[in-house]
């Protein structure tokens, strides 16, 4: 008759259960049965872990895939699809490449137009004296390159923003999966 307050060995409860010593170290290691448990705890955590397998929400196999966390991840992975369609719908989600594009045409065409305002000023106005409108097209060719220069740094600051977002997504990914495995270990 097993005392059930008493502490089997790893190879005594192996023996117990139909499993090798070496199975029930690397149960003990990944913190699914208690290490140095009585028997009734070692037991009664491994009935539960057999429940939860069969229940289909665990896995059998060790360091196998968790049903629960994988069922988040897949609602999680669907949930932002579904949110990324929404937000194409209502038109608040362009692809990048396209805004690019369209942001370029836009600056090409305000740029060219900046470059004929001397020759428009010239035949609108023949008697403005050359300082002026030197002063005003200089004033122009300021007010272009700030433009440009702005425009390019606020689409490397999104683009660099955007890909940081990126890194800390999949850093919060890599945590999180090593973080479920430290606490299986524990």
């Amino acid at each position: 008759m097993i005392e059930l307050e008493a502490r089997p060995t790893q190879a005594e409860f192996a023996s117990v259960i139909g499993v090798s010593q070496q199975n029930v170290s690397a149960l003990m290691a990944d913190g699914k049965l208690p290490t140095g448990g009585t028997w009734a705890e070692l037991l009664t955590a491994y009935c539960n872990r057999l429940r939860e397998v069969a229940a289909g929400r665990m896995s059998g196999e060790l360091g196998g895939l968790d049903l629960v966390q994988e069922r988040a991840g897949l609602a999680r992975a669907q949930r932002e699809a579904q949110e990324l369609k929404n937000a194409v719908a209502r038109g608040e989600y362009a692809p990048i490449g396209i805004l690019a594009d369209v942001l370029g045409l836009a600056c090409s065409a305000i740029v060219d137009r900046m470059d004929q305002f001397e020759g428009q000023v010239r035949k609108a106005c023949p008697d403005l004296p050359q300082e002026v409108l030197l002063i005003v097209l200089r004033i122009m060719a300021d007010a272009r390159n700030e433009w440009i220069r702005s425009t390019s740094q606020l689409v490397n600051k999104e683009v660099e923003a955007m890909a940081q977002l990126d890194a800390d997504e999949t850093a919060a990914f890599d945590i999180r999966a090593g973080s479920v495995e430290e606490g299986d270990a524990a």
